[in-house]
């Protein structure tokens, strides 16, 4: 565990402040959940809350499903990284962090096409390398908790309406087994 030398206290209500730096870096947002975990020796730790994680299994076999079917790479995020992922290397995209393309996507709740690499490479990281993506937010009880993308990292290929569709389905399939 690293020490960041903040100290802070409870008040009358029982609450803590966690630093402005500290969300920024995490990218904790207002309203975002946080888990509460204690050990033996007295520590409570806070990890922010991923309801996709509990479903990680479940959204993997639609990323494969996803991947049989098109052809393109499937991956499924929650706000922050990435969950699930077919068609691509596992080691390099699991837990990766999403770009802000994906973040804008969840937050206007609308689905995003981008094609080709012109558009991209002004909003997206080199670490980000598709030609193309179809991306859809995962919305659950009003709330985005996610998003699903279809993408291709070969030159020439445009994501159209039926990919668009396809990532729409599945966003709101997901949403629906959150709110179970």
């Amino acid at each position: 565990m690293k020490a960041t030398g903040i100290v802070r206290r409870i008040d009358d209500r029982g609450r803590v402040v966690i630093p402005k730096e500290i969300r920024r870096t995490l990218r904790i947002r207002e309203g975002d959940p946080l888990e509460i975990f204690v050990d033996r020796g007295g520590e409570v730790i806070l990890k922010k809350y991923s309801a996709l994680e509990e479903l990680a299994d479940f959204a993997q076999e639609y990323a494969d499903s996803l991947h049989e079917s098109t052809g393109h790479i499937a991956l499924i995020t929650d706000r922050d990284v990435v969950v699930a992922v077919a068609g691509a290397p596992k080691k390099e995209w699991l837990r990766k962090p999403v770009p802000p393309i994906i973040e804008h996507a969840c937050q206007e709740r609308r689905s995003l096409l981008l094609p080709g690499s012109g558009t991209l490479s002004a909003n997206l990281p080199e670490a980000w390398p598709f030609q193309s993506q179809a991306i859809a937010p995962i919305v659950a009880e009003g709330d985005p908790i996610g998003s699903v993308l279809l993408a291709s990292d070969q030159p020439g290929t445009v994501m159209g309406e039926l990919e668009r569709k396809l990532v729409e389905t599945a966003a709101a399939f997901l949403g629906k087994q959150m709110e179970q």
